[in-house]
């Protein structure tokens, strides 16, 4: 009897267990909106990506999440620039899941001559290719971002603070197994090669930032989604983390006006189904 006492909690262990791999594997797509630009996308096959991971310093980022771990297993990260609040927390989840980052081929190069990473979990990439790290049915692409992407890092060589090239700022396009794409702008101005994305990949959903000062404002992402990008749902992010970030969604949503994308003003922390 003590027995069978002792194996039901790891049998409702185990069940617990089964129950998660089968809802991370339920045929849909999962975005989790984390805080600034980080997002966790779990595929409708249950691989899971992580963008521009900045959490445990990230004021807007749930406590739970704080703790890297909590984002449970990570397949693949991205990273959009080298800006702090875009990359922070990517070699850490990197060593943790023992997964590669892919970042644009200049930061990539940076970080391996810096010894961050090794050279294995950096695979070179660059702006217009296409990779598929998780096999053929997931593709990403990056994409041109009009930003910047210098790296501030402490050099372990002379153990002071210094500035360093990390190639170009990009965004993320992801087609997931079932064909839904992703538009991840990370940090990004408007320029007009916006609308060749969208006219080429056709992303379901943009996630698009909309803070202003070193992003686009409400006015400008309005003006984007509605002229050039025409997604069917939209994310905005990228916003009141700092005081000149002070563009809101509810600006966003009033400059857009009568339009046919479904805005998804979401708090850090909360997740969509598609």
């Amino acid at each position: 009897m003590r027995r069978a006492m002792l194996l039901l909690p790891l049998a409702a262990a185990f069940g617990l267990a089964s129950v998660a791999s089968v809802m991370a594997q339920d045929g849909k797509v999962h975005v989790q909106w984390l805080g600034q630009s980080s997002t966790k996308i779990t595929t409708p096959k249950g691989k899971v990506i992580v963008i521009d991971p900045f959490l445990v310093k990230n004021p807007k980022t749930p406590e739970k999440y704080k703790d890297l771990k909590a984002l449970g297993k990570v397949d693949l990260i991205l990273v959009t620039h080298a800006h702090f609040d875009h990359m922070a927390d990517a070699p850490e989840l990197a060593r943790i899941n023992k997964v590669p980052v892919y970042a644009p081929a200049g930061l990539a190069d940076t970080l391996i001559r810096l010894e961050v990473l090794p050279a294995e979990q950096l695979p070179r990439m660059n702006n217009s290719g296409t990779a598929m790290p998780l096999g053929p049915e997931i593709k990403i692409t990056m994409v041109h971002a009009e930003h910047s992407s210098d790296l501030v890092y402490m050099d372990p060589f002379t153990k002071s603070e210094r500035t360093f090239p990390a190639g170009q700022p990009v965004g993320y396009v992801v087609e997931l197994e079932n064909g839904f794409k992703i538009y991840h702008m990370g940090d990004t101005g408007m320029f007009g090669y916006m609308r060749l994305i969208a006219d080429y990949y056709k992303p379901n959903l943009v996630i698009i930032p909309i803070g202003g000062h070193f992003v686009m404002s409400p006015n400008d992402a309005a003006y984007v989604t509605k002229n050039f990008l025409k997604p069917a749902h939209a994310i905005p992010f990228h916003y009141a983390t700092n005081p000149m970030l002070k563009g809101t969604p509810a600006e966003y949503i009033q400059a857009l006006g009568s339009t046919s994308t479904k805005v998804h003003a979401i708090n850090p922390g909360d997740e969509l189904t598609f």
